[in-house]
């Protein structure tokens, strides 16, 4: 096929996307385009690696929507049975919405492991990996209000025009698989705030999220309208060998344009995901030993799609726990909060042994956690509110420690005291582990470099392995 000439190239592109047809596989419109042609056209924000050898190669990134109480699952506080009912000092700080009282837990600890790490009843078979959590019991953040904290634990920032982390990861590391987005998230629904929780921002938009509602796992409902069944493969290739033409052309004359360049190699995964997606997507290619190890529900479906990406190649998975905020319990807490353990339960406990068995734990991050925690004093009788002086979350695998606890609240779990930790502190860490220094993993926006722990962060050594 011969080069466009300026007549060719003049043509109305939308008349003629139009005129080609429909379909999210033709829509590859790049995909014979070399490295070296992309680069000539404008692509920018190209990956350059990691800055050191990393310990991990991808993360999975299970999110309690909703934000968990940490005193029911890694921190116990018998102080909270000594002075129930009452506002001692220390348990007057401000929340989202006014408390009474003290509320203790009704759930007890016991020690797990060689490490003795204390975990709750609700979480049984999670405990038999106690020597492989990494909790981290002093986290804090800036805001107590659902929005707000779940930009900054996703994003870095309550401002909602920046990165997520997710996208800054593909943005420093790239993708292991051509194939497959890079970046994915598994959400049965639509947690609050939604996409801008995914988003690339101003970084390139090839580096932004795939959502996929896994709430069916039937691979054609998860991946709609990603087969073309109008046109076979060769139809396909003729056309988009024609629209790689005229996207180089259009390129050419546009200047240094990643925008468009990023959208281009968007489409390009889309028409490439053709051949492989369904079959990664398909869980029951598992066996039945598998799927029953992970149990049933849209989270330990979420639980091992997020394996069969990682093992695929896909850098980073969210698994968000379900639509909403099932986790924000400001009435009937307990037995909520019961219900909501057994579904995590035994997904996660099959996860950490699935990747262990299969060798990808070592690479593989895995962190637990919520956009807050909870407070000690109660709301409503038996509920509790959000919680951002102080809360828990953990990771295991990756190149962190297990286990071990690292920071702690004070006597009545509401505020962090010791080794406390900031969401800043935690992604300079998750990036650290990724190879990633924090401070150098930077991209130049109007007028000044931003990076995903903006002017802030630390990496905690004291949980590395």
């Amino acid at each position: 096929m011969r080069t466009p000439t300026n007549s060719t190239a003049s043509v109305n592109r939308r008349a003629l996307l139009q005129q080609l047809g429909g379909g999210l596989g033709m829509l590859g419109a790049a995909a014979a385009m070399s490295s070296a042609e992309r680069l000539e056209a404008g692509q920018a924000g190209t990956s350059a690696g990691p800055h050191f050898p990393p310990k991990a190669k991808r993360v999975i990134h299970l999110f309690m929507n909703g934000g968990p109480y940490q005193g029911d699952l890694f921190d116990p506080k018998p102080a909270l049975e000594k002075y129930a009912g009452t506002r001692p000092p220390g348990a007057d700080l401000l929340t989202e919405r006014p408390t009474a009282g003290l509320l203790p837990s009704p759930f007890r600890f016991r020690r797990h492991g060689d490490s003795g790490l204390e975990v709750s009843e609700l979480l049984p078979r999670l405990a038999q990996h106690a020597d492989d959590l990494c909790v981290l019991n002093a986290l804090h953040a800036d805001n107590p209000n659902h929005g707000p904290a779940l930009l900054q634990m996703n994003n870095g920032t309550i401002i909602p025009t920046r990165p997520s982390m997710g996208a800054w990861f593909l943005y420093g590391l790239g993708s292991e698989n051509q194939n497959l987005p890079g970046y994915l998230v598994l959400c049965p629904g639509r947690p609050v705030r939604f996409s801008i929780l995914w988003n690339s921002a101003f970084l390139p938009s090839k580096y932004q999220g795939t959502y996929i509602n896994h709430s069916t796992i039937d691979p054609e409902k998860m991946l709609p309208h990603l087969r073309n069944g109008r046109w076979d493969s060769q139809t396909q290739r003729d056309q988009l060998d024609l629209l790689q033409q005229l996207n180089a052309t259009h390129l050419s004359q546009r200047g240094n344009d990643s925008t468009l360049a990023a959208r281009v190699e968007a489409m390009e995964t889309a028409f490439r995901m053709q051949s492989e997606a369904h079959e990664a997507f398909d869980l029951q290619r598992e066996t039945k030993a598998t799927r029953q190890a992970y149990g049933e529900g849209h989270f330990a479906n979420g639980c091992l799609l997020a394996r069969r990406m990682v093992e695929r190649g896909v850098r980073f998975v969210q698994v968000y726990y379900g639509n909403g905020q099932p986790w924000d319990t400001h009435s009937n807490h307990d037995k909520t909060t019961r219900k909501l353990c057994q579904d995590i339960d035994q997904p996660i406990a099959a996860l950490l042994a699935d990747l262990k068995q299969r060798g990808l734990l070592d690479e593989t991050l895995v962190i637990w956690g919520g956009e807050f925690g909870r407070t000690p004093t109660s709301e409503n009788g038996n509920g509790r509110d959000h919680n951002h002086h102080g809360f828990t979350m953990w990771m295991a695998g990756g190149g962190v420690r297990g286990g071990m606890t690292y920071g702690e609240t004070d006597e009545f779990g509401f505020k962090a005291v010791a080794d406390k930790m900031h969401v800043h502190d935690l992604h300079a860490t998750v990036l650290h582990l990724l190879g990633l220094d924090h401070q150098r993993l930077t991209y130049r926006h109007a007028g000044r470099d931003f990076r995903l722990t903006d002017v802030f962060g630390r990496v905690v050594d004291e949980i590395l392995a």
